[in-house]
């Protein structure tokens, strides 16, 4: 299964984790401008500016790439010295009499031996190695090296295949925003880089926007939260992998109990499955050879073990322990397995990028006749779930990648039956050629958060080869015949781990009633009312509620203030006043102060309140 108000100088101890920029490797992908989008030639004119400026500011400098990445770009340097704040702004500065020097870009072709040349004579090995690299290629092709593409504004030529903007004076508001380390094409062994991160954007409003965004998702990030909120944490002694606290289990426990409330009203059945398995397992799928550096291994008895990257393979089992029949189907199996994924340590991002994780996994087995429908349902399953969180889900459908398994015929068919299904369920959805799994074509997705960010979350795939072919699946038809059916894979929350870590984000830790770990804190005035709070709070979770007494020495106002801080949703202060007359008079996290009411009338709306998974 699948898989805001800017301070003036940018810190250099930020992490590039903050942007979506992948490491580039081939010279192909060194060569590529950008992320695909419309500003992308801007951005890219932006980084070529700023190496401009980098090259004055600090002679000698090594360039090394320079593309367009999703909201704004970045440079590698090799510098030498450590770059400081100072630095950035001085950068900038130059960057700006760039801009208002309105140097055009003009595209040149020089002959390969000429290219190279050129960048030799200049100091300049990273472009020369990628133009080395450009040529072996095209020798072992038995191809001619093609031209070499450089741009040059002013007295700046740099190794480019473009697009650009007209001039450097067409460059909007810009900022450069932080400096992190990054190794030469992503290789741990190659020399270790400075990369300057920077945004553009074609009017000042709209860069004001992408500031705020940014220092509003600093306040918002999940592991800063985690912490305060007590949810979780991480420790060295297993990277990768999250610590649950209790309020963290709590929200855990609360989504996947609403998913099994679902699941069990369309049918599935639980499961689970042994989390290291033999690797003549991991063969069979296909993962040894596909998916071997994502898998922790390990040997027992001159026996090789993986721990299970998947869920998968191992559904097979359960399906095969006896005939099938089609009436037997849909065979629904769903199962919350624990699952280990070797991810680079370098990549480790709080609960949005584990190497331990489990997921809301299924494995639904159907007859073709099956498929649209069974479609349709769980793109209706999704929906549902998604509201739960006042999120609106989005779909694509992923086509064959180049590095597939399985027959072409095969392929055909599962695209074009899940694209049915995807017309016959209705409603917009992109299509993402190539985006498919080794195994499987598939529909992903998406999410925008509270910030407008853009996640990708689940996917839905359907597997006529991994399981079916290679596991020999079959069930017995009407006339007596073995058929093989359908495995649709499937996840809705997908990771609980990122799932988790994009709605503590999106939701800045204040969760919806029904899904935060405390619902109330009961607050007594002074120790003779403990008792009371005690009374009140039993009431309470008598009605299914979670609640806590704050039965420390603080001030009433600092007990507030520590539950506000807290995120709880109710807070109720009893004295005397309130005791001798049994009401209560809940505050909100907002600060909103409600009228008194009676305890049970108060326990019966929070229960009610509660019991609907929505967002208020």
């Amino acid at each position: 299964m699948p898989d805001e108000k800017q301070d003036d100088a940018a810190s250099v101890e930020e992490a590039a984790e903050d942007f979506a920029a992948p490491e580039r490797g081939s010279a192909e992908e060194l060569l590529d401008a950008g992320a695909g989008e419309p500003l992308d030639p801007m951005r890219h004119s932006a980084a070529h500016i700023m190496a401009e400026a980098v090259l004055d500011l600090f002679p000698g400098t090594k360039l090394g790439i320079g593309p367009a990445i999703q909201d704004g770009f970045y440079y590698d340097f090799q510098l030498e010295r450590p770059l400081k704040p100072d630095d950035l702004a001085a950068i900038e500065g130059r960057m700006a009499e760039s801009v208002a020097a309105d140097l055009p870009f003009v595209r040149r072709e020089l002959p390969p031996d000429e290219g190279r040349a050129f960048f030799a004579e200049r100091d300049q090995p990273f472009k020369v190695e990628i133009l080395d690299d450009l040529a072996a290629k095209a020798k072992a092709e038995g191809a001619p090296m093609p031209p070499v593409s450089v741009y040059e504004h002013g007295s700046f030529v740099d190794l480019c295949k473009g697009p650009h903007v007209e001039s450097t004076g067409k460059l909007g508001p810009f900022k450069l925003l932080a400096v992190a380390g990054a190794y030469w094409r992503g290789d741990e062994k190659r020399p270790m880089l400075q990369r300057i991160y920077g945004t553009v954007w074609p009017t000042q409003e709209e860069l004001d926007q992408y500031l705020w965004r940014r220092a509003e998702a600093k306040k918002r990030d999940h592991r800063r939260l985690g912490v305060q909120l007590d949810l979780y944490s991480f420790h060295d002694v297993s990277p990768g992998s999250a610590f649950w606290h209790p309020k963290g289990q709590m929200i855990w426990r609360t989504l996947e109990g609403a998913m099994r409330e679902l699941q069990l009203r369309r049918g599935y059945q639980e499961v689970s499955t042994p989390i290291l398995a033999d690797k003549k397992l991991w063969q069979q799928s296909g993962h040894w050879d596909l998916y071997d550096v994502n898998m922790f291994k390990l040997t027992s008895e001159d026996h090789d073990f993986a721990l299970k990257p998947m869920n998968c393979p191992e559904s097979t089992f359960i399906y095969r322990s006896k005939i099938r029949s089609y009436r037997d189907l849909p065979l629904r199996l769903n199962e919350y397995g624990r699952l280990h994924r070797n991810e680079r340590s370098g990549t480790l991002s709080g609960l949005t990028r584990v190497r331990q994780f489990i997921q809301d996994d299924a494995h639904v087995y159907v007859r073709p006749d099956q498929l649209a429908d069974e479609i349709e349902a769980m793109l209706g399953e999704v929906r549902e779930a998604y509201s739960w969180v006042g999120l609106t889900p989005r779909f694509a459908f992923a086509t064959k990648p180049d590095k597939a398994i399985g027959d072409p015929a095969l392929w055909e068919r599962a695209e074009t039956l899940l694209k049915e299904a995807l017309d016959k369920a209705g409603g917009d959805y992109m299509v993402k050629p190539k985006d498919g799994t080794f195994y499987a074509p598939k529909i992903d997705i998406y999410i925008d958060d509270a910030l407008g960010r853009e996640w990708q979350m689940a996917t839905i795939q359907a597997d006529l080869t991994m399981l079916p072919e290679r596991f020999d699946l079959t069930y017995i038809d009407e006339n007596g015949q073995p058929q093989r059916p359908i495995a649709i894979h499937r996840a809705i929350y997908g990771s609980l781990e990122r799932f988790i870590g994009i709605l503590v984000e999106h939701f800045a830790g204040a969760f919806p009633l029904w899904l935060a770990p405390v619902q109330a804190v009961v607050i007594p005035i002074a120790d003779r009312h403990i008792e009371a709070a005690d009374e009140l709070a039993v009431l309470l979770r008598s009605r299914g509620l979670r609640v806590d007494v704050d039965r420390s020495d603080n001030r009433m106002q600092n007990k507030i203030r520590l539950a506000q801080e807290q995120k709880v949703p109710y807070m109720v202060v009893l004295g005397d006043r309130e005791i001798e007359a049994r009401t209560a008079s809940p505050r909100t996290r907002a600060g909103e102060q409600q009228p008194p009411e009676p305890w049970e009338a108060f326990a019966d709306r929070l229960a009610t309140e509660a019991s609907r998974r929505e967002v208020s």
